[in-house]
């Protein structure tokens, strides 16, 4: 090669770059796409219940389920949403219009889409029974509309009345079904503002439940939107902080930030530009978090950008102005094979910095993306695992080394399955016992509008008497798509 020609080589700084990575930042890198089986059986002993947990972890299973099955039916939103589950066609129809309707634009396009998603379904045969009232109502419109939607093409109702009526009924059809997936919207978004959402809390906060704030939306496409984002989440610190009157990071509300809403080009081939540009966005907000005493919690993101938020998390941990203050969170998908790894690194930076670093747990929410995203990249492996009982096995093994770091980590267990939190209980206690550990000092997590009635059977003294925080989005209806859509897909899954 010439002196004056350029290097060439693709990739050169990403390569000399992760050469360059520490021990337990490269051991991340190496599992990106490590092969399925070889992760399972490393995993394996960790996930394992022991002798003593086993039959604690089943006790305590079979009462959960038990109790909550005990417990007064779902009414409103959560019984039409159980009624009209994703195995049913109409159960689809109704998921496909949630996720189309909000953001058509054009009255045609929604009245065709309300046609074609409505008149085909069976409704009648959701209707009478022991179901609640709610979803009888809603039912009969149901019926209602597809008689109308229908009329057009049945022969038998080709009379002009009918026809004049199909037409003049589509107005008010459209209005109803627009506000029946608002009202399904509002299953899972607290509240419009962080004021509303605060004050639509304190019934729950009565009852023993702690609170953290999403202001909803997905990643920034322009400066404009990160900077929208950037004083939403600025405006939130402050009211959750001053509602929270002084109860601290852990009793207190916290709030959940999405780092790729604050900037418009969250990847790794614009590192150089993002840790200019975001970094002091990032450190402003997590400054006026300490000031508020709110928990400030960086939110996952897909797999892609995992490095990146590893990044700015250690940019937090290492700040001055942050030194001795334990309220800054992360969160780790464990269904990415990187996950173990990744709480390694958080583990070992906690202890680095003098910081107890909350981790918030959760299975992983990005699944088909992240498959399909491998599949086009035609790679030989994938970064999450590709069956659900692998989740699971990864899920345990992680919980149990958070709960063996209990000096240095806060962990948040996020999960709506039973025998999770059973499951962690249980080594939990089991710990406690042989350690004298800090006993129930960690925490589970749930959705707003999904595992409420269950965690009702763990909070409080005469259950588990383990705290749960519920994750709690913010914001418009115009903003609602992309979430309600995967909490459909996982109230579905449930």
């Amino acid at each position: 090669m010439a002196p004056d020609q350029v290097n060439t080589i693709p990739f050169a700084a990403f390569c000399d770059e992760t050469t360059r990575q520490s021990g337990l930042r490269a051991a991340i890198t190496a599992a990106y796409r490590r092969s399925e089986i070889s992760c399972i059986q490393a995993l394996l002993p960790a996930a394992t219940l022991t002798t003593p947990e086993k039959p604690r972890t089943r006790a305590t299973g079979t009462h959960l389920i038990t109790a909550a099955r005990a417990g007064p039916a779902p009414a409103g939103a959560a019984a039409l949403i159980r009624e009209y589950a994703l195995s049913s066609a109409e159960g689809v129809a109704l998921m496909c219009l949630a996720e189309a309707l909000l953001r058509i634009p054009d009255i045609a396009t929604r009245d065709a889409l309300i046609r074609d998603k409505i008149s085909g379904g069976d409704w009648r045969a959701h209707l009478g029974g022991n179901r609640a009232l709610f979803v009888n109502a809603a039912t009969w419109g149901l019926v209602i509309t597809g008689r109308l939607t229908s009329a057009g093409d049945d022969p038998t109702l080709g009379n002009a009345l009918t026809r004049l009526l199909a037409r003049a009924g589509e107005p008010v059809i459209r209005k109803a079904v627009d506000l029946a997936m608002r009202l399904m919207g509002n299953q899972f978004v607290l509240g419009e503002t962080i004021e509303k959402a605060l004050a639509h809390a304190r019934t729950r906060e009565a009852s023993g439940f702690r609170y953290s704030y999403d202001m909803l939306g997905e990643a920034a496409l322009t400066a404009n939107d990160a900077a929208r984002y950037f004083a939403a989440y600025h405006h939130a610190i402050i009211a959750i902080g001053a509602a929270s009157q002084g109860r601290g990071i852990y009793e207190g509300p916290g709030i959940s930030i999405k780092l790729s809403a604050l900037h418009p080009r969250y990847t790794r081939r614009q590192k150089a530009r993002v840790l200019a540009e975001l970094q002091p966005r990032l450190t402003s907000l997590a400054m006026l978090a300490r000031a508020c005493d709110v928990g400030f919690n960086i939110d996952a993101e897909e797999t892609d950008r995992l490095d990146l938020s590893l990044d700015l998390l250690e940019h937090l941990c290492t700040l001055p102005g942050l030194a001795g203050w334990h309220g800054i969170g992360f969160v780790v998908q464990a269904y990415q094979k990187r996950a173990p790894f990744v709480l390694d690194f958080c583990i070992d930076l906690a202890r680095r910095t003098g910081h107890r670093l909350m981790i918030r747990l959760v299975k992983g929410a990005y699944w088909d993306a992240e498959i399909k995203r491998a599949q086009e990249g035609g790679f030989d492996d994938f970064p999450v695992f590709t069956r659900k009982i692998h989740t699971d096995i990864s899920y345990l093994a992680c919980a149990r080394k958070l709960l063996a770091a209990r000096d240095t980590i806060y962990p948040q267990f996020a999960t709506h399955n039973a025998l999770t939190i059973a499951a962690i209980h249980a080594i939990g206690t089991v710990a406690d016992t042989h350690a004298m550990g800090a006993g129930d000092d960690y925490e589970f997590q749930c959705l707003h509008g999904m595992g409420e009635d269950l965690y009702a059977q763990v909070i409080g003294p005469g259950h588990l008497n383990i705290p749960c925080r519920v994750y709690a989005p913010v914001g418009g209806h115009e903003t609602l798509l992309a979430y309600l859509v995967r909490r459909l897909l996982e109230n579905g899954a449930n």
